[in-house]
């Protein structure tokens, strides 16, 4: 257990440096939020999963797989904010994600290893199949969702939904065309949780906390080493000589 805490103590370490101050920046405007509006079990639910949120998609973006358990924790508070909005999907969402990101990364030791050096890109094909699974998913949720419940906005819900969905997916498969992906669900979110906190259904917590989403989307394809060649190769290398560190600690302490 000891190893397993010191492994993900690891995970949160040698981030490119804007991640640490946009989860800073985003920690303040959070707090700002919260504190403006009235102080209820939802607000803090929010805050709470917003602020995991934001450390999960940073995790994602440094390619460090601490985000299973950061995305975990972060989507129990999200469904409950989903439900209270009626955004049936988002909650929907959240469970996609948990399924295509987080238990993956919890269950899979392969998946923790070097991460970063298994980083890949799209083909033709995939970029095809990418396209039109999200657009195939957008029309049967939206329908279902808009038949069966009594969710105030589907195809809006739709659209978040079906990005996101084939977001994670493309993201559980390693490639770094997922930002194309993220970057439009930000967006998608955005719109969506303006209209729910404009029609009252949802706090302005999750507004901004779309927006810190998408500015951390587009500073993927600067910073992040699903782009960055330079920084990936410095992960890279840091991987590797936590591993040999790591192998050395437990052949002295098996000595």
């Amino acid at each position: 257990m000891s190893n397993y805490l010191h492994f993900l103590a690891h995970q949160l370490k040698g981030w490119p440096q804007q991640n640490y101050y946009l989860f800073f920046f985003s920690l303040g405007c959070q707090i700002m939020t919260l504190v403006n509006s009235p102080i209820t079990a939802l607000t803090i639910t929010t805050f709470i999963g917003t602020t995991l949120g934001v450390l999960c998609i940073l995790a994602i973006n440094a390619a460090k797989s601490v985000n299973g358990w950061l995305g975990l924790l972060s989507a129990l508070c999200f469904i409950i904010t989903g439900f209270a909005a009626k955004n049936y999907l988002s909650m929907a969402e959240q469970l996609a994600y948990v399924v295509t990101l987080d238990l993956p990364v919890l269950m899979s030791a392969n998946w923790n290893v070097n991460m970063v050096s298994k980083i890949r890109k799209f083909t033709g094909k995939t970029w095809f199949v990418a396209l039109a699974s999200t657009v195939v998913v957008y029309f049967v949720s939206g329908y279902l969702i808009g038949t069966f419940t009594n969710d105030p906005r589907p195809w809006v819900d739709a659209i978040s939904f079906s990005i996101s969905l084939t977001a994670g997916v493309i993201c559980f498969l390693r490639f770094n065309n997922q930002y194309f992906w993220w970057v439009a669900s930000g967006i998608a979110q955005m719109i969506l949780w303006f209209i729910s906190f404009r029609q009252g259904s949802a706090t302005l917590a999750m507004f901004v906390n779309s927006s810190i989403y998408l500015i951390n989307d587009v500073l993927a394809f600067t910073t992040s080493p699903w782009y960055n060649k330079k920084e990936r190769a410095r992960l890279i290398k840091e991987e590797n000589n936590y591993s040999e560190k790591e192998e050395t600690v437990g052949d002295v302490t098996h000595a």
